[in-house]
């Protein structure tokens, strides 16, 4: 595996270890995350990394095993560049059903 594939695999596996925490912190209890919006930033911010390292992944690997990497990747436009129609329901429904499934494909591309 080259060098820089790894570095955004590692990436991606570290920012879901920082969602993780959010989750714990706020005893995955959608009210309590809605209340705090550092949290809701925070959150934003780590998708948006997610979101980058993907892209920067498909480049390296277009082959890349990643399911949902072209919604990934719009997420990240929409964070960016249309934040204020983020919505928090999204990125908690996003953080529920979504990175497990991407921790469950990145753990994969570690071997």
């Amino acid at each position: 595996m080259q060098p820089r594939i790894l570095k955004y695999i590692l990436d991606i596996e570290s920012v879901i270890l920082e969602i993780n925490s959010v989750k714990q912190r706020t005893s995955n209890d959608f009210n309590v995350f809605q209340q705090d919006i550092l949290l809701q930033r925070a959150i934003e911010r780590d998708l948006e990394i997610i979101g980058e390292a993907v892209r920067n992944l498909i480049e390296l690997q277009p082959d890349i095993s990643i399911s949902s990497a072209k919604k990934i990747i719009g997420l990240r436009n929409i964070i960016s560049h249309a934040y204020d129609s983020i919505e928090p329901e999204l990125i908690w429904a996003i953080i529920q059903r979504d990175i497990p499934v991407l921790s469950a494909e990145i753990e994969k591309l570690k071997g």
